[in-house]
Protein backbone atom coordinates (compact mmCIF):
# COMPACT_ATOMS: atom_id res chain seq x y z
CA UNK A 1 0.00 0.00 0.00
CA UNK A 2 1.18 3.14 -1.25
CA UNK A 3 1.76 5.99 1.59
CA UNK A 4 0.66 9.80 0.98
CA UNK A 5 4.42 10.54 0.52
CA UNK A 6 5.31 7.94 -1.98
CA UNK A 7 2.42 8.37 -4.02
CA UNK A 8 3.34 11.45 -5.66
CA UNK A 9 6.46 13.83 -5.80
CA UNK A 10 5.89 16.90 -6.32
CA UNK A 11 1.94 15.72 -6.13
CA UNK A 12 -0.86 16.14 -8.20
CA UNK A 13 -1.50 19.44 -9.31
CA UNK A 14 -3.65 21.22 -7.10
CA UNK A 15 -7.11 22.77 -8.21
CA UNK A 16 -6.84 26.48 -8.32
CA UNK A 17 -9.36 27.23 -5.68
CA UNK A 18 -7.59 30.45 -3.53
CA UNK A 19 -8.59 30.79 -0.16
CA UNK A 20 -8.70 34.71 1.01
CA UNK A 21 -7.89 33.50 5.18
CA UNK A 22 -5.99 30.98 6.30
CA UNK A 23 -4.47 30.67 10.15
CA UNK A 24 -0.66 29.81 10.67
CA UNK A 25 1.05 28.30 13.58
CA UNK A 26 4.96 28.56 14.47
CA UNK A 27 5.56 25.89 16.98
CA UNK A 28 8.49 27.02 19.37
CA UNK A 29 9.83 24.40 21.00
CA UNK A 30 13.02 23.35 23.24
CA UNK A 31 15.26 20.03 21.94
CA UNK A 32 16.42 17.45 23.85
CA UNK A 33 18.99 15.13 23.82
CA UNK A 34 16.88 12.64 22.05
CA UNK A 35 16.07 12.43 17.98
CA UNK A 36 12.74 10.34 18.79
CA UNK A 37 11.67 12.13 21.65
CA UNK A 38 11.76 15.52 20.14
CA UNK A 39 9.71 14.21 16.80
CA UNK A 40 7.21 13.06 19.41
CA UNK A 41 6.89 16.31 21.05
CA UNK A 42 6.69 18.26 17.56
CA UNK A 43 3.74 16.04 16.28
CA UNK A 44 1.96 16.56 19.40
CA UNK A 45 2.43 20.07 19.23
CA UNK A 46 0.98 19.51 15.36
CA UNK A 47 -1.98 18.25 16.61
CA UNK A 48 -2.27 20.86 18.76
CA UNK A 49 -1.95 23.74 16.72
CA UNK A 50 -4.71 22.12 14.22
CA UNK A 51 -7.15 21.52 17.53
CA UNK A 52 -6.75 25.38 17.62
CA UNK A 53 -7.39 26.45 14.41
CA UNK A 54 -4.34 26.08 12.14
CA UNK A 55 -4.20 25.81 8.41
CA UNK A 56 -0.43 25.69 8.38
CA UNK A 57 2.13 24.62 10.99
CA UNK A 58 5.89 25.39 10.69
CA UNK A 59 8.21 23.86 13.03
CA UNK A 60 11.69 25.30 14.12
CA UNK A 61 15.24 24.68 12.04
CA UNK A 62 16.24 20.68 12.84
CA UNK A 63 14.03 20.67 15.49
CA UNK A 64 14.34 16.77 15.71
CA UNK A 65 17.92 17.20 17.69
CA UNK A 66 19.64 19.85 19.67
CA UNK A 67 21.71 22.03 17.82
CA UNK A 68 24.79 19.45 17.01
CA UNK A 69 26.03 22.53 14.94
CA UNK A 70 28.53 23.76 17.67
CA UNK A 71 31.37 21.12 16.86
CA UNK A 72 32.54 19.44 13.80
CA UNK A 73 32.08 16.02 14.59
CA UNK A 74 31.71 13.25 11.79
CA UNK A 75 30.02 10.68 13.48
CA UNK A 76 26.65 13.12 14.23
CA UNK A 77 26.21 12.73 10.07
CA UNK A 78 24.85 9.42 11.44
CA UNK A 79 22.03 11.97 12.55
CA UNK A 80 20.65 12.64 9.01
CA UNK A 81 18.04 11.28 6.95
CA UNK A 82 16.93 10.38 3.36
CA UNK A 83 14.07 12.12 1.57
CA UNK A 84 11.57 10.53 1.68
CA UNK A 85 12.29 8.30 4.52
CA UNK A 86 10.79 6.47 7.39
CA UNK A 87 11.07 10.33 9.50
CA UNK A 88 9.23 11.89 6.69
CA UNK A 89 6.99 9.34 6.50
CA UNK A 90 5.25 10.22 9.77
CA UNK A 91 5.07 13.43 8.81
CA UNK A 92 3.68 12.90 5.84
CA UNK A 93 1.15 11.15 8.33
CA UNK A 94 0.67 13.70 10.70
CA UNK A 95 -0.28 16.43 8.17
CA UNK A 96 -2.78 14.74 6.65
CA UNK A 97 -4.38 13.36 10.05
CA UNK A 98 -4.85 16.72 11.20
CA UNK A 99 -5.42 18.26 7.67
CA UNK A 100 -2.95 20.17 7.83
CA UNK A 101 0.22 21.68 5.74
CA UNK A 102 3.46 20.91 7.24
CA UNK A 103 6.32 22.74 7.28
CA UNK A 104 9.23 20.43 8.64
CA UNK A 105 13.24 21.02 8.81
CA UNK A 106 15.49 18.35 8.34
CA UNK A 107 19.29 16.95 7.91
CA UNK A 108 19.05 15.72 4.96
CA UNK A 109 21.26 12.83 3.57
CA UNK A 110 21.36 12.94 -0.34
CA UNK A 111 24.26 10.35 -0.77
CA UNK A 112 26.77 9.20 1.09
CA UNK A 113 29.09 12.23 1.86
CA UNK A 114 26.33 14.62 1.21
CA UNK A 115 24.28 16.42 3.07
CA UNK A 116 22.09 19.37 3.25
CA UNK A 117 19.98 21.35 5.82
CA UNK A 118 16.32 20.78 4.22
CA UNK A 119 12.80 22.10 4.69
CA UNK A 120 10.00 19.29 3.71
CA UNK A 121 6.53 21.08 2.65
CA UNK A 122 3.55 18.33 3.11
CA UNK A 123 0.01 19.42 2.37
CA UNK A 124 -3.19 18.86 3.88
CA UNK A 125 -3.15 15.17 2.15
CA UNK A 126 -0.06 14.41 3.46
CA UNK A 127 1.95 14.42 -0.18
CA UNK A 128 5.36 15.61 -0.53
CA UNK A 129 4.68 19.18 -2.24
CA UNK A 130 8.91 19.60 -2.17
CA UNK A 131 12.12 20.41 -0.70
CA UNK A 132 14.02 23.50 -0.60
CA UNK A 133 17.36 23.17 0.48
CA UNK A 134 19.32 26.16 2.77
CA UNK A 135 21.32 28.23 0.37
CA UNK A 136 23.07 30.13 2.83
CA UNK A 137 25.83 28.37 5.25
CA UNK A 138 26.97 30.16 8.10
CA UNK A 139 30.81 29.13 9.61
CA UNK A 140 30.55 30.61 13.12
CA UNK A 141 31.80 29.76 16.64
CA UNK A 142 29.52 27.50 17.78
CA UNK A 143 27.39 27.49 13.78
CA UNK A 144 29.85 25.04 11.69
CA UNK A 145 27.58 24.45 9.47
CA UNK A 146 30.03 24.82 6.65
CA UNK A 147 31.49 21.12 8.04
CA UNK A 148 27.85 19.28 8.14
CA UNK A 149 25.91 21.50 5.09
CA UNK A 150 26.03 21.82 1.36
CA UNK A 151 24.71 24.86 0.17
CA UNK A 152 21.54 24.53 -1.60
CA UNK A 153 21.40 23.70 -5.16
CA UNK A 154 17.19 24.04 -5.86
CA UNK A 155 16.84 27.86 -5.76
CA UNK A 156 14.24 29.67 -4.03
CA UNK A 157 10.85 27.98 -4.25
CA UNK A 158 7.38 28.91 -3.50
CA UNK A 159 4.95 25.90 -3.70
CA UNK A 160 1.24 25.10 -4.52
CA UNK A 161 -0.05 23.71 -1.31
CA UNK A 162 -3.82 23.49 -0.26
CA UNK A 163 -3.83 27.24 1.81
CA UNK A 164 -2.51 28.70 -1.53
CA UNK A 165 1.46 29.35 -2.39
CA UNK A 166 4.15 29.69 0.48
CA UNK A 167 7.83 30.06 0.45
CA UNK A 168 9.83 28.58 3.01
CA UNK A 169 13.66 30.11 4.04
CA UNK A 170 16.09 28.65 6.63
CA UNK A 171 17.94 30.62 9.21
CA UNK A 172 20.86 32.19 7.90
CA UNK A 173 18.95 32.87 4.62
CA UNK A 174 16.82 35.55 6.75
CA UNK A 175 19.66 38.11 6.35
CA UNK A 176 19.58 37.92 2.75
CA UNK A 177 17.07 40.16 0.50
CA UNK A 178 17.40 38.24 -2.53
CA UNK A 179 16.19 34.85 -1.14
CA UNK A 180 13.06 37.01 0.23
CA UNK A 181 12.50 38.68 -3.02
CA UNK A 182 13.58 35.93 -5.37
CA UNK A 183 10.24 33.24 -3.36
CA UNK A 184 7.62 36.45 -3.37
CA UNK A 185 8.17 36.87 -6.85
CA UNK A 186 6.88 33.50 -7.53
CA UNK A 187 3.75 34.02 -5.61
CA UNK A 188 4.30 32.96 -2.34
CA UNK A 189 1.70 35.24 0.61
CA UNK A 190 3.83 34.55 3.47
CA UNK A 191 7.50 33.43 4.12
CA UNK A 192 8.33 30.93 6.65
CA UNK A 193 11.81 31.00 8.13
CA UNK A 194 13.09 27.68 10.53
CA UNK A 195 15.54 29.13 13.30
CA UNK A 196 18.05 28.11 15.54
CA UNK A 197 19.33 31.08 16.89
CA UNK A 198 20.70 31.90 20.03
CA UNK A 199 22.70 33.97 22.80
CA UNK A 200 26.59 32.94 23.15
CA UNK A 201 25.98 33.59 27.17
CA UNK A 202 29.43 35.33 27.37
CA UNK A 203 28.36 38.07 24.75
CA UNK A 204 24.43 38.27 25.81
CA UNK A 205 25.00 41.22 28.34
CA UNK A 206 27.09 43.62 25.90
CA UNK A 207 25.34 43.04 22.30
CA UNK A 208 22.22 40.61 23.07
CA UNK A 209 19.76 43.18 22.57
CA UNK A 210 21.16 44.33 19.40
CA UNK A 211 21.49 40.83 17.77
CA UNK A 212 18.29 40.42 18.86
CA UNK A 213 17.23 43.76 17.01
CA UNK A 214 18.48 43.17 14.00
CA UNK A 215 17.43 39.43 13.88
CA UNK A 216 13.78 41.26 14.23
CA UNK A 217 14.44 44.19 11.90
CA UNK A 218 15.53 42.39 8.97
CA UNK A 219 12.81 40.06 8.74
CA UNK A 220 10.47 42.74 9.18
CA UNK A 221 11.63 44.38 6.32
CA UNK A 222 11.03 41.52 4.15
CA UNK A 223 7.69 42.10 4.90
CA UNK A 224 7.45 45.04 3.77
CA UNK A 225 9.75 45.52 0.78
CA UNK A 226 8.28 42.41 -1.09
CA UNK A 227 4.05 42.60 0.42
CA UNK A 228 4.40 39.45 2.14
CA UNK A 229 3.70 37.84 5.07
CA UNK A 230 6.38 36.35 6.85
CA UNK A 231 6.59 33.76 10.06
CA UNK A 232 9.60 33.19 12.39
CA UNK A 233 9.81 30.33 14.48
CA UNK A 234 13.08 29.54 16.75
CA UNK A 235 13.38 27.09 19.57
CA UNK A 236 14.54 28.03 23.02
CA UNK A 237 16.61 27.03 25.71
CA UNK A 238 20.27 26.67 26.84
CA UNK A 239 21.80 23.69 24.84
CA UNK A 240 25.49 22.61 24.73
CA UNK A 241 25.25 20.78 21.47
CA UNK A 242 23.87 17.63 23.67
CA UNK A 243 23.35 14.80 21.60
CA UNK A 244 22.86 11.40 22.87
CA UNK A 245 25.09 12.66 25.81
CA UNK A 246 27.75 14.10 23.55
CA UNK A 247 28.25 18.29 24.18
CA UNK A 248 30.53 20.84 23.83
CA UNK A 249 32.50 21.21 27.03
CA UNK A 250 31.97 24.79 28.87
CA UNK A 251 30.39 25.77 25.91
CA UNK A 252 26.56 26.61 24.85
CA UNK A 253 24.29 28.71 23.11
CA UNK A 254 20.87 30.27 24.70
CA UNK A 255 18.37 29.79 21.76
CA UNK A 256 16.45 33.23 22.50
CA UNK A 257 12.90 32.07 20.88
CA UNK A 258 11.06 35.14 20.10
CA UNK A 259 9.17 33.50 17.13
CA UNK A 260 6.97 36.09 15.67
CA UNK A 261 4.34 36.58 12.86
CA UNK A 262 3.85 40.28 10.90
CA UNK A 263 1.79 41.20 7.73
CA UNK A 264 3.02 42.64 4.62
CA UNK A 265 3.24 46.56 6.11
CA UNK A 266 5.85 44.80 8.79
CA UNK A 267 3.47 44.90 12.03
CA UNK A 268 4.11 42.16 14.32
CA UNK A 269 0.56 40.60 14.93
CA UNK A 270 1.56 38.17 17.46
CA UNK A 271 5.22 37.40 18.89
CA UNK A 272 6.64 34.72 21.76
CA UNK A 273 8.60 35.17 24.41
CA UNK A 274 12.33 34.51 24.72
CA UNK A 275 12.63 31.32 27.45
CA UNK A 276 8.81 29.99 27.20
CA UNK A 277 7.57 27.15 24.23
CA UNK A 278 4.24 28.58 22.72
CA UNK A 279 2.41 27.97 19.79
CA UNK A 280 2.00 30.90 18.07
CA UNK A 281 -1.29 31.96 15.49
CA UNK A 282 -1.53 34.39 12.90
CA UNK A 283 -3.86 34.81 10.05
CA UNK A 284 -2.90 35.23 6.66
CA UNK A 285 -5.50 37.70 4.78
CA UNK A 286 -5.11 38.01 1.23
CA UNK A 287 -7.09 40.74 0.50
CA UNK A 288 -5.16 42.77 3.04
CA UNK A 289 -2.28 41.99 1.37
CA UNK A 290 -3.63 43.28 -1.55
CA UNK A 291 -4.26 46.42 -0.19
CA UNK A 292 -1.53 46.81 1.32
CA UNK A 293 0.48 46.52 -2.11
CA UNK A 294 -2.03 48.92 -4.27
CA UNK A 295 -1.05 51.65 -1.51
CA UNK A 296 2.69 50.10 -1.45
CA UNK A 297 3.39 49.23 -5.04
CA UNK A 298 7.23 48.22 -4.42
CA UNK A 299 6.63 45.68 -7.11
CA UNK A 300 5.50 47.28 -9.73
CA UNK A 301 7.75 49.95 -9.41
CA UNK A 302 10.78 47.94 -9.46
CA UNK A 303 13.51 49.11 -12.00
CA UNK A 304 14.16 45.69 -13.32
CA UNK A 305 16.16 47.22 -16.10
CA UNK A 306 19.06 48.39 -13.89
CA UNK A 307 19.58 45.39 -11.28
CA UNK A 308 22.14 42.90 -13.66
CA UNK A 309 25.41 44.14 -11.10
CA UNK A 310 23.48 42.63 -8.10
CA UNK A 311 25.12 39.16 -8.93
CA UNK A 312 28.47 40.40 -8.93
CA UNK A 313 29.98 39.84 -5.47
CA UNK A 314 31.14 43.54 -5.01
CA UNK A 315 30.99 46.28 -7.92
CA UNK A 316 34.86 47.27 -8.50
CA UNK A 317 35.69 50.57 -9.90
CA UNK A 318 36.98 50.33 -13.25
Amino acid sequence: METPLAASQPGPKLEKQVRDKFTVALIQMSCGPEPADNLTKALDRVSDAARKGADVVCLPELFKTQYFCQREDAALFDLAEPIPGAGTEKLAAAAQKNKVVLIASLFEKRAPGLYHNTAAVFDSDGVLRGIYRKMHIPDDPLYYEKFYFTPGDLGFKAFDTSAGKLGTLVCWDQWYPEGARLTALQGASILFYPTAIGWHPAEKAEVGEAQHDAWRTIQRAHAIANGVYVGVVNRVGFETGNVRGNSVPGKGLEFWGGSFFCDPFGRVLAEASHDKEEILLGEVDLHQLEEIRRNWPFLRDRRIDSYAPITSRMIDEK
